[in-house]
């Protein structure tokens, strides 16, 4: 059997494994992702099994932290961490609001962020923290093209003395485009400030070593390009910053040791950080099974690689493609490829693929623009139609493009 013979044997039986692959063409992973067959299944049983013989068990407890601990070691196998390092969350927001609150905040601390880059998930805590404690927050205009030295240069303006975190994404959930993290890293340790990095369109669609990219936070989507089930995700923590980020909130989770006379030491790990009770059993269950059927299933280098190359290849066919621009840069690209069809609104050209070839894929409304999320698990075969169906409204307006196809239903005799 050939390579390609050989791969596409895989892939197929990966896309059964992945049953909403087959509901249409799935080009949005950046919200959701596919989600395995046997993450719910195990989910599924671990339901029934409390549905049949109760959640109050106290061999439960010591289930739930073993768990735990395995969908702390599967999100750090992919991002090249320690599993101290990591503290389940609920969402990359959630993470992200972990950091930033984390910091011991006085009026006229500075915050600074990237305009055109950041989702509401990490604007939103800034936002508050601005209003609440009145520091300062420095919305850096770049652009959307995601030049590398344009980036680090605005950056280098911007952190100035008093700036206590620097909040960006990895990847522009925008446009796709990559950011200089390990640069970034280097100008805001060197003015003593924290790094927080929004990875939720970085892990499981490219490469992620967080100790190399010098994050002193990385927030994890456990939803996204993962295939976990919504409701989860994690926080890598550095070593070197986990005493400079305070426990804002705490549960019984976030301490090693505690007692009614008045003790208590929190861990000395990221796991002080999961300060929110009421983990979900099922939950944690789903994502560490996602998370370990990506690592040693597919391959998490099988995948990232794959992933990579069906983005590029939709991207650069875009690129070429009369009527159309391609908002993603080809030279700092992941797995989002954002684009506009001249004449035609967003929403508009997601009605007309979902309708004719059924594409899965959103809207990017501050840009009038289409984002497709290409992953691992999509065929060349699903993306040249896909693409094809592009190249036939790229040569129409909405008014002149031929009416779809219906079926007339008839009355009974």
């Amino acid at each position: 059997m050939s390579a390609l013979s050989a791969e596409a044997t895989k892939v197929a039986a990966l896309r059964r494994a992945l049953p909403a692959t087959s509901a249409g063409i799935y080009l949005n992973a950046g919200t959701c992702g596919p989600l395995p067959a046997e993450t719910a299944a195990a989910m599924a049983e671990l339901a029934d099994w409390e549905l049949r013989l109760g959640r109050a068990s106290p061999d439960t407890y010591f289930d739930v932290l073993q768990r735990m601990e395995e969908a702390r070691a599967s999100i750090a196998a992919i991002i090249a961490a320690d599993t101290r390092d990591i503290a389940l969350t609920h969402s990359a927001t959630e993470a992200l609001n972990v950091a930033a609150w984390g910091i011991d905040w006085h009026p006229g601390d500075r915050a600074v962020t990237i305009r055109q880059f950041e989702h509401a998930g990490g604007l939103s805590a800034l936002y508050t923290i601005r209003d609440r404690l009145g520091i300062e927050l420095d919305l850096v205009d770049v652009g959307y093209g995601g030049d590398h030295d344009q980036v680090l240069a605005a950056l280098d303006a911007a952190i100035q003395p008093g700036t206590r975190l620097v909040s960006v994404a990895h990847v522009s959930y925008a446009t796709g485009a990559v950011l200089p993290i390990a640069g970034i890293a280097q100008l805001a340790h060197a003015r003593g400030a924290l790094l927080a990095v929004d990875g939720a369109q970085a892990v499981g669609a490219i490469p992620v070593d967080v100790a190399a990219l010098g994050a002193d936070v990385y927030a994890i989507a456990g939803q996204k390009w993962l295939l976990g089930p919504e409701g989860t995700g994690a926080l890598y923590v550095a070593p070197a910053a986990i005493e400079r980020i305070r426990m804002t909130y705490a549960s019984f989770w976030s301490f090693e040791q505690q007692d009614l006379l008045g003790s208590a030491r929190p861990w000395p790990t990221a796991r002080r950080f999961e300060g929110t009770s009421g983990i979900n059993h099922s939950l944690i269950v789903g994502l560490a099974r996602s998370c370990g059927w990506l690592s040693m299933f597919v391959g998490i280098d099988w995948a990232l690689g794959r992933g990579a190359a069906l983005a590029r290849l939709t991207a650069e066919r875009l690129a070429s493609m009369p009527g159309v621009t391609l908002l993603t840069p080809l030279e700092v690209m992941a797995g989002l490829v954002t684009f506009r069809v001249a004449g035609w609104s967003a929403q508009a050209i997601i009605d007309e693929l979902g309708a004719r070839a059924f594409v899965i894929a959103r809207t990017i409304e501050d840009l009038d623009a289409v984002r497709f999320s290409v992953g691992w698990f999509n065929t060349q075969e699903e993306l040249e139609r896909a693409l094809g169906l592009l190249a036939d409204l790229a040569g129409h307006t909405p008014e002149s493009m031929p009416p779809r196809r219906t079926l007339a239903l008839l009355d009974g005799p």
